[in-house]
């Protein structure tokens, strides 16, 4: 299986750590989609990306998260749930990691891209928080 070329906006199946598990001493997440956010260069040695959990749950406390409208989910084969990008916290790992895992049913890796207008509101919206110090990071 090709390892693919880290683009933003693509959707990924990954093992994300959510920072919560993190602080109690945990290295390993579960499996599922998540949002490749930004890539190092790559010349970099080792490159780096940050990557954002897509999840069935909706936002509560302070998590902030945009929904993923149901055109999009059924265009890139998410299942029929509702689900959200979370731009609250993220991982940034290297590229490739051992935390990539097969879309259930497929042969790769990815599950396809966001569309851009949509990934720029993500990205926006990630950035911003950023910019305000108001989303956790998990380095792994």
């Amino acid at each position: 299986m090709a390892i693919p070329e880290p683009s933003p906006g693509l959707v990924i199946r990954y093992d994300y750590l959510w920072s919560r598990e993190a602080a109690v001493g945990r290295t390993q997440g579960k499996d599922r989609p998540a949002c490749l956010v930004a890539a190092s260069d790559s010349a970099s040695k080792p490159r780096f990306v940050v990557l954002l959990p897509i999840t069935h749950s909706p936002p509560t406390g302070d998590t902030i998260a945009i929904e993923i409208p149901v055109r999009v989910r059924q265009s890139i084969g998410l299942d029929d749930e509702p689900s959200w990008v979370v731009v609250s916290e993220y991982n940034i790992d290297e590229w490739p990691n051992a935390g990539l895992s097969p879309v259930p049913g497929k042969a790769d890796f990815t599950y396809g891209f966001i569309p851009p207008g949509l990934f720029a509101a993500i990205k926006a919206r990630f950035l911003e928080l950023a910019r305000e110090k108001k989303n956790e990071v998990v380095r792994r």
